[in-house]
């Protein structure tokens, strides 16, 4: 038992505390999994329990190997042998397979992954005579799953709209299909299980008694079905014991629902509450940043979270002009961190809330001849709809691009299959010209010499995209290259194809084409050889090493992880928070969340940065410091800004020689209004959606077509009233 001698008092509270119902409340770095490690060991070695009878639930496999190990190194393997430890659907599927006897599947079912369900969902839509247009496949499907992680089946999905008696009429059908089949979706395996437990007391009696103590790892990020199963394997001996913190539940686009914690202490009213509040990472200022943001936070058990380390340097603040100076900033600090010895490459992560800020700051690395690591998600390059894009304009650019042209030919889909697409080529072959040529003369119709050599179900959408090819060429000629990424992008309604529905995912993946377009518009005076030559250069780059280099990484995917420096960029209204959670109260407390973690990845040294003016080169959308930096209290600010405007009601001092952006006259009165009308010369008409008088100039929010809500200051943003 000398391991216990290495734990604080709060920690040892938690690992030592008697059978019952135990809520550990644990920090950031505050130590957790050596808790729950040492929990397994000391009810192995001090309290009798054997190995069978423990129940050790994780949310990945890396996490339940880690533990398995830290326990083993503690005792041995024999002592740990026949611990049931690993991730809630590993678990799962073991109960379902053992006990199918009980199910409409039989135990040898398949587990079908989330292509295989979206196909499913897909061909019923189809069957059904339904538009894919107004009923996307992954819109269905996401339905499906969020009703499946609330325990609603397809018999009780709650119908308010025609929409959700559309649901409910696939729900019913894809179940019945998957059962035909034989097979499970990922969260069948959650649900199939929770109702086995509930329905049938004689199994959840058999393993509720078998399981004496039952330990969940990350609980805040648990959903409803997930709570469901672990309240019913701790039904007998009532010995749950939970770890997590809802201050990090930042997955609810996900399913998780930090509210389980409260959930607990309801159905656990006895349950004894352990804080762990001594932080292992981070100085003291850099915990007390993190404690002023979260603070602020509604409904919820409040920590001190305190540290050993000293109070470290003060957070450093930075206000760059635009963009591109943000990035540089990074890039400048890192390499001069590096070069002082006290930092390694690999010491430092930059953080951001979506992928598609990754590009500038990838862009950076590149131009000073730095490597650098991305996590969680592609180059930016190397995105499916940037690739998509870029193959686009390099086939109008250079018709001869074979490659580019099978890429995008059937994107969206039209009808082109891989049997169309190889005659193709073969026709071209034989002709001794190019698959785009022949295009372009089908462009002709049944005029062409080639048309005949298709079925006419065949040859109608190569007509007709190489109609839309020979546009597309003759419009390069005279047309800016952003006005070309414009069209081609509405002749192929390439919005409708990449936003399948209202989730985060798909804003990503249109953010990332809008982020393209902002590269677009530096080129407005150049040509197209020079934009494809700039693209081709960055993507040709091998960035993803596992070289000692920086992490680049979202705020989301940083979970977990720990750097001894970190910088968070896009600190401006918008962006932290989300422009989409202005209107969600639930959605504007995880943004909060987020950037807490954010915070509390950092050990030694924290960078927050945000920029002026947003939007890359040429644009003049200007911005505005997160409302969450007003929760940092000032005495832990340090840093630099370009323009002295207050942050607080109070102007900071200006430390930078270079002169400030000239400032507008005053305003008097609102110009604009909500419901207001107006049109912007980039982003089209929009909405006002409300008003404001700041800093001697007029702030509005407004709703655009194009590219959603945009703050702007009505000085720069030269609106026009319809």
């Amino acid at each position: 038992m000398n391991f216990l001698d290495i734990l604080n008092p709060q920690q040892k509270s938690a690992v030592t505390a008697a059978d019952g119902a135990v809520l550990v409340i644990a920090g950031p770095g505050s130590g957790k999994t050596r808790v729950l490690t040492q929990r397994v060991a000391y009810l192995i070695a001090s309290e009798g329990v054997r190995p069978w009878q423990i129940l050790a639930v994780t949310f990945t496999n890396k996490a339940a190997k880690e533990m398995q190990e830290r326990v083993n190194s503690m005792l041995n393997e024999q002592t740990t042998e026949g611990i049931m430890l690993g991730t809630f659907h590993s678990i799962c599927v073991r109960i379902l397979r053992r006990e199918a006897d009980h199910l409409p599947l039989e135990s040898n079912f398949v587990i079908f992954d989330s292509d295989d369900q979206e196909r499913i969902v897909k061909a019923i839509i189809r069957e059904f005579n339904l538009n894919e247009k107004l009923y996307r496949p992954a819109s269905i499907h996401a339905a499906i799953s969020r009703a499946k992680n609330e325990l609603i089946g397809a018999d009780d999905y709650p119908i308010n709209t025609y929409r959700d008696e559309v649901v409910k009429r696939v729900y019913t059908e894809y179940q019945k299909r998957l059962v035909s089949m034989n097979a499970v979706d990922f969260d069948d395996i959650l649900v199939y299980t929770a109702r086995l437990l509930e329905d049938v007391p004689a199994v959840r009696d058999k393993y509720a008694q078998r399981f004496r103590h039952v330990l969940v790892d990350e609980f805040q990020d648990t959903n409803l079905a997930q709570y469901a199963l672990v309240k019913h394997l701790a039904s007998y001996h009532k010995n749950i014991f939970c770890v997590g913190d809802p201050d990090q539940s930042v997955y609810g686009w996900r399913g998780a629902d930090w509210r389980n914690v409260q959930r607990f202490e309801q159905d656990f009213p006895n349950a004894r509450v352990v804080l762990l509040e001594q932080n292992y990472r981070s100085h003291q200022n850099i915990l007390d940043a993190a404690t002023g943001v979260i603070d602020r936070a509604h409904n919820r058990k409040k920590k001190r979270l305190f540290s050993d380390r000293g109070a470290g340097d003060r957070i450093f603040f930075y206000e760059a002009r635009d963009d591109y100076g943000e990035a540089s900033f990074v890039v400048d600090t890192i390499a001069q961190l590096v070069a002082s010895g006290d930092f390694e490459p690999g010491d430092c992560a930059v953080m951001y809330r979506t992928n598609a800020m990754s590009r500038l700051i990838e862009e950076a690395f590149l131009q000073a001849r730095l490597p650098y690591r991305l996590v969680g998600a592609q180059r930016f390059y190397g995105r499916r709809e940037v690739k998509d894009v870029i193959a686009f304009m390099r086939l109008v650019h250079n018709p001869a691009d074979e490659a580019s042209l099978d890429r995008i030919i059937n994107v969206p889909p039209r009808g082109i299959g891989e049997k169309t697409l190889t005659t193709l080529h073969m026709i071209a072959r034989q002709n001794e010209t190019s698959p785009a040529a022949i295009l372009l003369d089908l462009a002709r119709g049944a005029d062409s010499p080639f048309y005949k050599s298709f079925t006419g179900r065949a040859a109608v959408p190569l007509a007709d995209f190489g109609g839309m090819l020979g546009n597309w060429r003759a419009l390069a000629a005279t047309r800016t290259i952003p006005e070309l990424f414009d069209k081609i992008l509405q002749d192929i309604n390439y919005k409708d194809h990449i936003v399948e529905d209202d989730s985060e995912e798909s804003a990503d993946r249109w953010e990332n084409v809008q982020e393209l377009k902002r590269l677009a518009m530096e080129y407005s005076t150049r040509t197209m050889d020079e934009f494809l030559e700039n693209i081709a250069l960055i993507a040709d780059q091998d960035t993803i090493t596992d070289l000692n280099a920086p992490t680049l990484l979202t705020l989301h995917a940083a979970k977990g992880l720990e750097f001894r420096a970190v910088f968070i960029v896009g600190l401006d209204d918008g962006i932290i928070p989300h422009s989409r959670s202005f209107d969600e109260p639930e959605q504007m407390e995880e943004e909060r969340r987020l950037f807490y973690v954010g915070i509390t990845r950092a050990k030694d040294k924290l960078y927050l940065l945000r920029a002026i003016q947003r939007g890359g080169r040429g644009m003049a959308e200007e911005t505005y410091p997160s409302r969450f930096m007003d929760d940092i209290p000032e005495a832990l600010l340090v840093g630099k800004t370009r323009t002295g405007r207050p942050m607080r009601g109070a102007p900071l001092e200006t430390k930078w020689s270079l002169q400030s952006p000239p400032q507008s006259a005053p305003v008097a009165a609102s110009k604009y209004h909500a419901g207001t009308r107006i049109k912007h010369a980039t982003w089209g008409e929009g909405i006002i959606l409300n008003s404001r008088l700041q800093d001697g100039d007029e702030i509005v929010d407004v709703v655009f077509e194009s590219v959603g809500i945009k703050r702007l200051a009505a000085s720069l943003a030269n609106l026009q009233i319809i």
